[in-house]
């Protein structure tokens, strides 16, 4: 199935302004022949290191066989459930790839005591573990290893039978994984996490789950030869060109048989755009958001179809269709493109750290948690002074939010709590974008640290943000760790907010304690 692209009414205009140039300056075939000096000097050095994805799906061809091979050795012990402990990209990948296929990956990118525990207590027995991280040294994935590792142990499980590690080779991580025994995948160094669906780290959880990764690797190849053209029917071209003329892109599904493709893009747009306070801001959609009909001026519209050319895109929206292999590509390609046009570099993250940097020092001081600025019905209210100063209802301190949101930003909402318990708060994001008129994004934390985190901080500061804490009853020790999961997600909310606040952002903090009874109380609040 070949890669399309339809834009019309400014989204054609935006690209057309720029492709003929782009076309004259040979970036296509510069790209795919890696060329380093396309987003200028300054990125140069970063970016020289980063252009493998334009070639992974030739180089990750000779990963497939071995893949296969395990997952065929597993199934014949009877091991045929797959946890993939990953964050960002590699965790994104493979939950599209494995969701779209229809076969079974859990997929555990939080540190959520609940939903920690519930992905390591079930069916151990049948059970194998993918740990994707490029050196090791990520806190969530590590963390989550950990509490397999103790629980394989614990059921008499030797966990080199039972671990599986995508990293980079002579990462940490590398030697210390050979030194205890467990199955090694590298993957290409010269690939960025979020650029990494058609490396190790898309393709082995996927394939061990079952998925067809040499059908993948074709479709990516067809696509890759469509947008290597210095043409101006270059699909990619099309595409970077036309959402690099907003600062909103809104995502929506059109009837593709794609499943959470949204949830990918995001993370690709926000992560490598989201700097020097310029960038995209990706905000996932459904069929009736309220950004549909009443359409921001400055959000652009995609639409992720069966077929562009038989949904053709109306008004001012973009409409875009092939297979997944060939969509991974294609916006690839379209983020290094716009990334030219907005003039930053798209492989680089620079402010992704400094949550993390945050929420070590409090793991590291532990300090007594900070006062609530008031309680309403049972729930925990803390926030800027801008907006809890003189409130004392909940609904209240919702609507001193809502109305600090520049009249050219965003509200954020922030969820780290259990995703299988709390799947109610998805509903959140259309009410509050019907009440607000803004933009408006809902993140599961702290996964969306990988992802739109980097826009957040990086990108221009025109944010409000809703974070929306729960404690936990039975808490997850974390094995040879002085703190544990709960403690862990606690300070990573706790340390992002800190950092979103210095940047003068505006921050709620809701916490619906440890029963979770909060959860009605501001269900009800905002859709009041």
């Amino acid at each position: 199935m070949s890669i399309k692209v339809s834009a019309a009414g400014a989204a054609n205009a935006a690209a057309a302004a720029k492709v003929g140039e782009l076309v004259a300056e040979r970036f296509a075939s510069r790209l795919f022949a890696q060329d380093a000096t396309l987003w200028g000097p300054e990125a140069e050095a970063e970016s020289a290191i980063r252009l493998g994805w334009t070639r992974a799906h030739e180089i990750s061809r000779e990963l497939v066989d071995g893949i296969v091979a395990l997952r065929d050795e597993f199934a014949s012990a009877g091991i045929t459930r797959f946890v993939l402990c990953g964050m960002g990209g590699s965790s994104l990948a493979p939950e599209v790839i494995t969701r779209t296929a229809g076969v079974e990956l859990v997929v555990l990118d939080s540190t959520d005591p609940a939903q920690v525990r519930a992905a390591v207590e079930e069916d151990l027995e049948r059970t194998a573990i993918v740990v994707s991280s490029k050196s090791g040294s990520t806190v969530e994935t590590d963390s989550q290893r950990r509490a397999f590792v103790s629980a394989f142990e614990a059921a008499g499980i030797d966990p080199a039978s039972r671990v599986v590690i995508v990293t980079d080779p002579g990462s940490p991580m590398e030697e210390a994984s050979r030194a205890a025994g467990y199955r090694v995948f590298l993957a290409d160094p010269h690939v960025g996490g979020r650029f990494s669906a058609l490396t190790a780290f898309g393709l082995v959880p996927s394939g061990l789950a079952g998925v067809d990764i040499a059908g993948l690797l074709d479709d990516a190849g067809v696509a890759a030869t469509a947008v290597a053209i210095d043409d101006e029917s270059n699909p990619a071209l099309v595409l970077g060109a036309a959402i690099a003329a907003k600062r909103f892109l809104g995502i929506v599904d059109d009837g593709t048989s794609i499943v959470g493709f949204g949830d990918w893009v995001e993370q690709l747009i926000a992560e490598s755009t989201g700097k020097d306070d310029l960038g995209i801001l990706p905000v996932v959609l459904t069929p009736g958001a309220p950004e549909i009909d009443a359409r921001p001026a400055d959000l652009q519209l995609v639409r992720v179809a069966a077929d562009a050319e038989a949904t053709p895109a109306g008004g001012d929206d973009i409409t875009v269709s092939g297979s997944l292999g060939g969509q991974f590509v294609l916006w690839e390609t379209a983020v290094a493109v716009a990334g030219a046009v907005i003039g930053i570099n798209p492989y680089d993250q620079p402010d992704v750290e400094s949550a993390k940097v945050a929420a070590r020092g409090l793991l590291e001081a532990t300090p007594e948690p900070t006062p609530a600025a008031f309680v309403s019905e049972g729930v925990e209210v803390r926030g800027s002074e801008t907006v809890v100063a003189g409130q004392s209802t909940l609904g209240g301190a919702i609507d001193a939010l809502v109305a600090l949101i520049p009249a050219d930003g965003y509200l954020s909402v922030q969820a780290y709590v259990d995703r299988n318990r709390f799947s109610a708060l998805e509903a959140l994001r259309d009410e509050l974008a019907k009440r607000s008129g803004r933009p408006v994004t809902f993140g599961w934390g702290p996964r969306f640290l990988h992802s739109t985190g980097q826009f957040h901080k990086g990108g221009p500061k025109v944010g409000a943000f809703l974070q929306i804490t729960s404690g936990e009853k039975n808490d997850l020790e974390i094995p040879e760790r002085p703190f544990t999961f709960g403690t862990l997600i606690s300070a990573q909310a706790a340390g992002d907010a800190s950092v979103l606040e210095s940047h003068g952002q505006p921050v709620l903090r809701i916490d619906l304690g440890e029963s979770g009874s909060g959860l009605d109380a501001l269900l009800g609040a905002i859709s009041r």
